[in-house]
């Protein structure tokens, strides 16, 4: 079997989904598993999600992105407690909840070393990751951060990067539970921490798995099969932590 690069949409604390995913799809040394950010919030276990991520560090090459939801947190630990009350509002009730903590500075250190060391995107030779969207005409590393991990995806989407290489996001949520994609860009926020899935895709082949926020499995369409979504789905209403 090739290495396989696989991506993973925004978790959000749903340790469940996240698990049943890696059950099926099994990562090992060969692979690569790149996950798009937003691992806390709004999920019932933020804890059990980075402890996952810690140990599937250990098993493949892992390459995690920084989501914005991810981004406020570490905003917050670096004094900037302005945020604080958004972010609690926005899901960060929850990721304490999970640690049975009452403020994020109790944190597990490991935890928090984890989501410092993200990413603000990864390429490979035929596809781009990052959490959120891009600048068409800006090469990766100049990309600005309030792009990369706070714009939603519209329509129509941004058009193809310079690079030609297909873009692989999260952050707009799919409450659809189906992936947007648009040929060039393939959104793969597909709602688990509502009634939607957890989305994992392997870029290369095309092959997906989903998982609901209990862990069940959902039978995966063949290659190719994923119908567009209707325009209006890749919009949601804005709050200044979401999607």
């Amino acid at each position: 079997m090739a290495d396989r690069i696989i991506a993973i949409g925004d978790i959000h604390g749903c340790a469940a989904a996240l698990r049943s995913l890696l059950d099926a799809i099994g990562p090992d040394s060969a692979d690569t598993v790149v996950t798009l950010g937003d691992y806390l919030d709004r999920g019932p276990d933020t804890c059990d999600v980075l402890d996952q991520l810690l140990h599937l560090a250990k098993r493949c090459r892992l390459v995690p992105i920084l989501g914005n939801h991810d981004e406020m947190l570490l905003g917050i630990l670096a004094g900037h407690r302005y945020l604080l009350a958004d972010w609690l509002a926005f899901g960060g009730e929850a990721t304490l909840a999970s640690y049975d903590i009452a403020a994020p500075e109790e944190m597990p250190h490991t935890h928090v070393a984890f989501l410092r060391e993200c990413r603000p995107w990864h390429e490979t030779q035929a596809h781009f990751f990052v959490h959120a969207s891009y600048v068409p005409h800006l090469p990766l590393k100049r990309q600005p951060p309030e792009v990369l991990r706070w714009h939603v995806i519209g329509v129509p989407p941004p058009k193809p990067h310079r690079s030609r290489k297909i873009a692989v996001v999260g952050h707009t949520t799919q409450r659809c539970g189906e992936i947007l994609d648009f040929g060039h860009v393939k959104c793969i926020d597909t709602y688990v921490y509502g009634n939607g899935w957890l989305t994992a895709l392997d870029v290369q082949t095309g092959q997906t798995w989903q998982a609901d926020k209990e862990g069940h499995l959902r039978e995966s369409p063949s290659p190719g099969d994923q119908r567009p979504n209707p325009p209006n789905d890749a919009r949601e209403p804005r709050d200044p932590a979401a999607p």
